[in-house]
């Protein structure tokens, strides 16, 4: 009979050192088990240490994958009162009616500013544009400010910019049709490359029909309607990043409707029987609603509409009439709600998974802490202070109150200047008088007025006499947050110090000064 010896010699460390011992019977077949498996427990653990990294990763593939795409698309002088599914009376926005039905509509929300430019500097950087001396229309942002589209670019997003830009510091040239026309050109220093977008095809302000635009810096003529033609550029851009799949910030922002009014024939056909005037801004409108349509469309043919954050809204105020503000006071130009009050919505399937409505005060400082929020993008060195919120928690339904103030003020370099604080419900404006008019024969205006919106969006029954603390703590509210932006406009967010060219600043309009 054959015998298999279970003898095994192993070493042991005793108290006078290491000795080698000779195990028998059950304890050396253990000794022979465990050594055996020993080199499989080591495999094992290898094993198990490959599989967690491969999971890490994953999750930061994951992670990148989950990072929304954002689309900010921006009308040119909209108003308030200008859509159908606020009860624009002849107008007709199927696109922005369906958009405002199926996502975040917010009903008090503000622009940054009462004119273009200053309104899209703070777009572009979450801080009121005085901050920066974007003052007006056609007064540049400063290069040294740090843009949505340079945070998410660090992030790796793929940024496109289409349309207007008008923060370059120029109105352009009158004869938007004929080369140059009012191409951005490669060599602005503040064009849209140098500004954090890697693809632009912009123009230096307003465009109707046959435009002149610049594509990466060189001026090219197109055919067509401004707003097809600025989508047209967009979606291009939105297909390649969707085939690549990257995430893209996709900036559209759109010429119209501001003057002079330029419709297709079709799309006037809608409002023949219109004044001609009425049918050309309708007209125009008509094509921004198609545009709006178009993108939304191919965002769910690519299958990336689900995680695609869109923000649809306005540069300022009405400037086509009672109707165009939805019959609030002021218009373009003053900081009465007509003014500053416009249409804006948010899309987000993937974190607003059903319609929603919100009175509360939102405004257009609040798109860029909102957006870095939204992608986990951070800006290495962040200016500031920001004048937005992350409204993130408004999306998820977490948020009714905004807990900080809106400030308004219509021209940081004159002290005395109109300048308006929204405290919800309370709107508060100082130095009304100075107030450009807004109503015939109206006679004077008190210097400081008092409205709760909430209950008075017309602005027609001063409470200032009735709550003189509530007045007086909105006073000093405001006037420390001016003293704030004073001090950025002196160059006092920026360590180190910006260089004195960087400072200038143009001196005030006088009165009469046209602006566009």
């Amino acid at each position: 009979m054959l015998r298999l010896s279970l003898n095994r010699y192993v070493p042991r460390l005793f108290k006078g050192g290491l000795k080698v011992v000779k195990l028998t019977g059950k304890k050396a077949l253990r000794a022979t088990f465990m050594g055996a498996a020993q080199p499989l427990m080591f495999m094992k653990n290898q094993l198990l240490c490959t599989l967690s990294l491969l999971f890490c990763l994953a999750c930061a593939v994951q992670a990148q994958n989950d990072r929304p795409n954002v689309v900010l698309i921006m009308a040119d002088d909209q108003g308030w009162g200008d859509t159908g599914y606020n009860g624009h009376p002849e107008l007709k926005t199927p696109n922005l009616d369906s958009l405002a039905a199926s996502g975040l509509r917010m009903d008090r929300f503000y622009t940054g500013h009462f004119n273009c430019s200053p309104t899209r500097a703070s777009v572009m950087t979450g801080r009121h544009p005085h901050r920066m001396g974007t003052f007006g229309p056609g007064s540049p942002i400063r290069a040294q400010e740090v843009t949505v589209a340079k945070v998410l670019q660090s992030a790796g997003y793929a940024t496109g910019h289409f349309g207007k830009w008008h923060l370059n510091g120029k109105n352009g040239d009158r004869n938007t049709k004929t080369p140059p026309g009012r191409a951005i050109l490669a060599d602005d220093p503040l064009s849209p490359g140098k500004m954090g977008f890697d693809t632009w095809v912009s123009a230096d302000n307003f465009f109707d029909l046959d435009p002149v635009l610049g594509r990466q810096g060189v001026a090219e003529k197109f055919q067509g309607e401004g707003s097809d033609i600025v989508t047209d550029e967009a979606l291009k851009f939105i297909r390649s990043q969707a085939a690549a799949k990257k995430p893209f910030l996709t900036v559209v922002w759109f010429g119209n409707p501001h003057t002079p009014h330029e419709a297709l024939p079709a799309d006037k056909a809608a409002y023949k029987d219109l004044p001609e005037a009425a049918q050309n801004y309708y007209g125009e409108l008509t094509a921004i609603d198609r545009s709006v349509g178009r993108l939304r469309e191919a965002l769910r043919e690519l299958k990336v509409a689900d995680n695609t954050l869109l923000w649809y809204t306005s540069d300022n105020g009405g400037d086509a009439g009672p109707k165009s503000t939805g019959n609030l006071r002021g218009s373009k130009g003053t900081l009465w709600e007509g003014g500053v009050r416009v249409p804006g919505i948010v899309e987000w399937p993937a974190r607003i998974a059903k319609p929603l409505v919100s009175a509360m005060p939102c405004s257009t400082v609040d798109i860029y802490p909102t957006v870095l929020a939204a992608t986990g993008a951070k800006a290495e060195k962040q200016i500031q202070p920001l004048d937005g919120i992350n409204l993130l928690p408004l999306f998820d339904q977490q948020m009714t109150e905004r807990g900080k103030p809106i400030p308004f003020w219509a021209d940081a370099r004159r002290d005395n200047a109109h300048a308006t604080l929204i405290d919800w419900p309370y709107k508060l404006h100082t130095h009304a008088s100075n107030a450009r008019k807004t109503r015939k024969n109206a006679g004077p205006v008190a210097e400081v007025l008092l409205y709760d919106i909430s209950k008075d969006p017309k602005e027609t029954t001063d409470l200032a006499t009735q709550e003189p603390e509530r007045v007086k703590k909105m006073t000093a509210s405001l006037e420390t947050w001016k003293e704030s932006v004073k001090k950025s406009l002196a160059g006092g967010d920026f360590d180190p110090p910006l260089p004195p060219e960087a400072l200038i600043i143009p001196k005030a309009p006088r009165k009469g000064d046209k602006k566009e």
